[in-house]
Parts: structure tokens; sequence; C-alpha cells
């Protein structure tokens, strides 16, 4: 079997949903993540409001000014619970993904 270079085995399902009766996408390809019991109010909020990165990112980084108040606070509780540190290494993985595409991402303190 011979195959050109970036020829190699594709599995696309292609369902031209505009033939759908009942659907209510219009194209040749749609995407969709997951299931919602209000698909009209996620499209809104992801259209008007943030993509899940973005709300995501926004509760991440008020989790943190959480975290690092109840830190000053407590007795080094928080510090040593191993969820709170694995929380911390990936908002600091995801500040050195920022930081190449030149955006500003909020680092814990450590």
């Amino acid at each position: 079997m011979f195959k050109l270079p970036l020829s190699g085995d594709v599995v696309q399902s292609i369902y031209p949903s505009f033939f759908s009766p009942t659907g209510s996408q219009f194209g040749l390809v749609n995407i969709t993540v997951g299931q919602s019991s209000a698909p009209e109010v996620e499209r809104d909020v992801l259209s008007d409001v943030g993509s899940y990165g973005r709300q995501i990112g926004q509760i991440a980084d008020a989790l943190l000014v959480v975290i690092e108040h109840l830190e000053a606070d407590s007795d080094g509780t928080l510090k040593r619970d191993q969820a709170i540190k694995d929380f911390k290494t990936m908002l600091h993985a995801v500040a050195k993904v920022k930081k190449g595409h030149g955006r500003e991402a909020r680092r814990p303190r450590d």
C-alpha cells in the first residue's frame, strides 16, 4: 500500500445536519460538546459572556485569592493539602502557557 505524506487513515463522521428534520443547526460539520439541559442558554453564554476557558480561568483566579487569604489566616493545613498543591501546580502550568502566548496570568504565591 502506498500513501502520500500526511495521507494517513482519517475517520471522520460528517453528518449534513441540514437534512435532519429536527436539526436546528445548518452546516455540513457541526460540533457538539456534551449535552445541556438548556443548549440555547449555553450557546448565548458562550457567545455573549465568555468561552469555557475564560470562565474557568476567572473561577481559578478567584479561587486562588480565597485560598491564599485562607492560607494567611491558617495554621498551614491548606499548604500541606495535596489538592491545593495540585491546583497551584496546574495554575503555574497554565501561566507558563499563557506567557508563551504573550498573555498575563495570575500565579500562586509559593
